[in-house]
């Protein structure tokens, strides 16, 4: 009777739970890395499209649209920027992204993706006429500033044990004034509003970076199908995308230097 139990195997909880926890932190690490995936990819499409548009806008051949020396607009440039057009294309991210939320829960994974790169398409088109007003050296230093800031600002939204939580109403509070405060300075053009909009929107979109990554993190459920799962990952890439686009507006308006 003394040897009945020496070959047996007896499972122990610890252990179980041990490896239950090993797979689950697998899974939110995979998980997340499909959200930055998403979101860096649709980054790259918006600075695709950004840049096509702005070479075909341009031409060092001369036109009656100058818009620096040496430089001139196109037929399809002057359309862009100057024509009806442009409302077009200033509303036409608006309308995808809205589709995009509301209608998420009925897509498919690869439908949800799609849209999702069409809307970073669309932005990029909407962003063009940055390189218009900018120098662009001084995109390329705003958007590494940017890159750096957001990389920072998410990781310590992922590995902090601090719950964010509180900070969701002040940072929605302070995006809903800036949304008004940008909309009163369309027609009161005043530069001063211009940098108190700037200044306050790169402290909202850096705290909502932090923010969007921890209550990104904490909706993953190891439960979830692969349908759930991939649409959790796009709202989640968009959300971030949507920090980054807007957080990089802000600092460009602060630390970019205009062409004459």
């Amino acid at each position: 009777m003394s040897d009945f139990n020496r070959n047996v195997s007896v499972p122990r909880f610890g252990a179980t739970a041990a490896r239950t926890q090993a797979e689950i932190d697998l899974g939110l690490r995979s998980y997340m890395l499909r959200v930055y995936n998403y979101m860096t990819l649709g980054l790259a499409i918006t600075g695709a499209a950004a840049l096509g548009i702005y070479m075909l806008a341009v031409s060092d051949v001369p036109t009656q649209a100058a818009i620096a020396p040496g430089v001139y607009l196109t037929q399809f440039g002057v359309a862009m920027f100057f024509s009806p057009l442009r409302w077009v294309v200033m509303l036409a991210p608006l309308a995808a992204v809205f589709f995009l939320s509301f209608r998420v829960d009925r897509l498919s994974v690869g439908a949800a993706q799609g849209i999702f790169w069409l809307y970073a398409g669309l932005v990029g088109v909407s962003l063009a006429s940055i390189f218009l007003v900018y120098a662009h050296e001084s995109i390329v230093r705003v958007f590494f500033i940017t890159a750096a800031t957001f990389g920072g600002l998410s990781l310590y939204g992922y590995t902090t044990t601090r719950s964010l939580s509180g900070m969701g109403s002040f940072l929605i509070m302070g995006l809903i004034g800036i949304i008004i405060a940008s909309l009163v300075n369309i027609f009161l053009g005043s530069s001063m509003l211009q940098f108190v909009i700037s200044v306050v929107g790169v402290l909202v979109f850096a705290g909502l970076t932090a923010y969007d990554t921890q209550r990104i993190k904490e909706m993953y459920f190891a439960g979830d199908d692969d349908v759930v799962a991939g649409r959790k990952a796009i709202m989640g890439a968009l959300t971030l995308y949507l920090d980054f686009i807007n957080l990089f507006l802000m600092l460009l308006q602060l630390f970019g230097n205009r062409n004459n």
